[in-house]
């Protein structure tokens, strides 16, 4: 059996007047679901405009089974999936770089003796490298008169129409343009997905990792796409000294992400990509959150 709410509620409208409904069920995905998730599932699914404050009331979680869905119908899976990994304290992304250290600028602890009783905050800190986590290179990262993270605009990061390419770094690690052939592939957000992120946090994950050769580079290049990610340690072989895809895509303005993961959670198609970077001048590349949308 299926877990579904039942609920009142009451819907202000910032130009005056206001709606309620009585004995509302809704299906859930979990246990439980928040007030808050509540107001915004009925502002969005009656369509409401100028909705203000949401009251939600005699809220009762039953066990009923789901009315809206059969039971494989995967219709309450979230819109959003999130592709990148978490930063924490101490995280290794890439062997020889500095793990991140996060802390405290400002304890809770210290904070109370500033403010009224009651009322504390936490101003934290971190001091890390550009390349740390799931992260974006653009341009100026390899070429020194190129755009940095602040000179790219913000449709080039977000938004991106995508297209996986599925590949298995148990067949072998060398990803090359045949991959790629007999896709549509122009103006989109193009993401490898290797499997190569079951390693993350492990040794594994530094030695033999999947890249993209330098003739798949140079078709992608060709094929005028946006971006293009991998769920791996670096988007070049790293056993030499040569990064040919990074100067073939960042030279053409093609932004690169790497360090991505979950990409087996997302379709082939029908999706938007987004991994946006702050606006930091003379950075050429920076952590995101990378996610999907499905449309």
């Amino acid at each position: 059996m299926n877990k579904r709410v039942k609920f009142d509620f009451e819907v202000d409208f910032t130009n005056g007047g206001g709606i309620q409904g009585q004995d509302f069920r809704l299906d859930i995905a979990g246990d439980d679901i928040s007030d808050k998730e509540l107001a915004d599932y009925i502002v969005k699914d009656m369509r409401l405009l100028m909705a203000g404050e949401v009251r939600i009331l005699n809220k009762a979680i039953i066990t009923e089974k789901h009315k809206r869905q059969s039971e494989d119908d995967s219709s309450d899976a979230s819109d959003h999936i999130d592709l990148s990994h978490t930063i924490y304290d101490g995280l290794i992304t890439y062997k020889g770089l500095p793990a991140p250290i996060i802390c405290d600028f400002l304890s809770r602890a210290d904070s109370r003796e500033r403010y009224e009783p009651g009322t504390e905050f936490q101003i934290a800190k971190i001091e890390m490298v550009a390349n740390t986590g799931t992260y974006v290179d653009c341009p100026s990262h390899r070429y020194v008169d190129a755009k940095d993270l602040s000179q790219i605009g913000v449709e080039s990061f977000a938004d991106l129409d995508g297209i996986v390419i599925r590949t298995d770094y148990r067949k072998g690690i060398a990803v090359d343009a045949a991959f790629f052939k007999d896709k549509e592939l122009r103006g989109r957000a193009v993401l490898v997905h290797t499997g190569w992120d079951e390693h993350w946090a492990t040794d594994k994950y530094f030695e033999n990792h999947p890249f993209l050769t330098e003739d798949a580079a140079i078709y992608l290049r060709d094929s005028g796409v946006k971006l293009v990610g991998i769920d791996s340690l670096n988007i070049d072989d790293t056993r030499g000294k040569a990064r040919p895809v990074h100067s073939t895509l960042l030279k053409s303005e093609i932004l690169i992400a790497e360090h991505l993961c979950n990409l087996g959670s997302i379709p082939d198609e029908g999706f938007t990509f987004s991994a946006v970077p702050p606006k930091v001048k003379g950075m050429g590349t920076f952590p995101v959150r990378a996610f999907a949308r499905l449309k």
